[in-house]
């Protein structure tokens, strides 16, 4: 492809939409024609966003216009739904939602689209011929892929047990992500019950339409900024060989999808659009480690990835990052 994406941002004051930016405008096929943002209208994006400064002169708008190839839907919750609703988009403009507006089977088909679950490795063809991506949640994207080349031999219940960085919470103001409280602390939330559950059980369900185990989902509070670190378990029969040949077999054509000999840390994960994970027996158990980035493999990158199949570009473009190692 040689003519540039033309590119506009719907919600471009939060973590997401800052994440999407620093990889838009280095990605050798964007061009970011504005970013809408009501609370920050007139002032430079590099001011709310400030890893850019020097790398991006925009100013944030408060409208929208349809002179775009796609927009990039990067509000919280209902705020994609708003929008479409009270703005008519044209049918030639691709859409790649950030929210969980669309993700669920029963909110796919909405404003006149139909929202394909952007799980990239999952859904990769039906991606490419889609108009309209709904982009996954990171618990989601952490969970899932750590379970899809295994889920078809699982029958027992599933323990999870994952930690993420304070950005996962967004930029609004909350107890759970108050600095003093955060600090040094560890907390459990959602347990059993956190949003997410519904896409990860779909997309397993999808994969596998016998399966019928229950899901045990514990999300907890990390001290630290961004990444999300999963370890998953259950018992299964399967020998050491053939767990390891399932994972390294479904993800041979996956780039950003890394199996590793040994259990992963965050830091080789951070600031890439990588997921590393490592699949291991323990005498009747299965133990699946994974490690990603929340705002990048578990939002603005895989986006970025959808946005790269949407447009038939080489899956990579703009996202060979390099994790801060220490």
């Amino acid at each position: 492809m040689s003519e540039q994406i033309k590119i506009g941002i719907i919600g471009g004051a939060g973590y997401v939409a800052g994440e999407l930016l620093r990889i838009l405008v280095n990605h050798p096929f964007a061009d970011i024609k504005y970013v809408q943002s009501k609370s920050q209208q007139d002032k430079l994006v590099s001011t709310i966003h400030t890893d850019l400064e020097g790398e991006c002169s925009l100013r944030f708008v408060d409208s929208w216009t349809a002179d775009v190839d796609v927009l990039f839907l990067a509000g919280g919750l209902q705020q994609s739904n708003v929008f479409l609703t009270g703005n008519q988009v044209p049918a030639a403009i691709k859409i790649i939602d950030m929210s969980q507006d669309f993700r669920l089977g029963h909110t796919k088909n909405s404003h006149g689209r139909s929202f394909v679950y952007g799980l990239s490795e999952h859904n990769r063809e039906q991606i490419k011929r889609t108009d309209s991506v709904a982009n996954p949640g990171c618990f989601a994207t952490a969970i899932t892929l750590s379970l899809l080349p295994i889920i078809q031999l699982v029958d027992d219940e599933v323990h999870i047990h994952a930690i993420t960085g304070s950005t996962g919470s967004g930029q609004s103001l909350s107890p759970g992500v108050n600095f003093n409280w955060r600090n040094n602390n560890v907390s459990i939330y959602k347990a059993f019950s956190h949003q997410h559950l519904d896409e990860i059980n779909e997309t397993l369900k999808d994969v596998s339409p016998g399966f019928k185990a229950a899901v045990n989902f514990l999300p907890v509070r990390g001290n630290f900024t961004r990444g999300i670190f999963t370890s998953i378990y259950f018992k299964s029969d399967i020998t050491a060989d053939e767990l390891q040949n399932r994972f390294k077999t479904r993800y041979q054509n996956d780039p950003f999808v890394i199996i590793t000999d040994a259990a992963p840390d965050l830091k080789q994960a951070v600031n890439t659009n990588k997921i590393l994970i490592n699949a291991a027996k323990y005498g009747d158990k299965v133990l699946i480690i994974s490690a990603m980035d929340n705002l990048l493999k578990g939002a603005s990158g895989q986006a970025v990835q959808n946005m790269n199949l949407l447009f038939g570009l080489d899956e990579t473009a703009g996202l060979k990052l390099k994790s801060i190692a220490f």
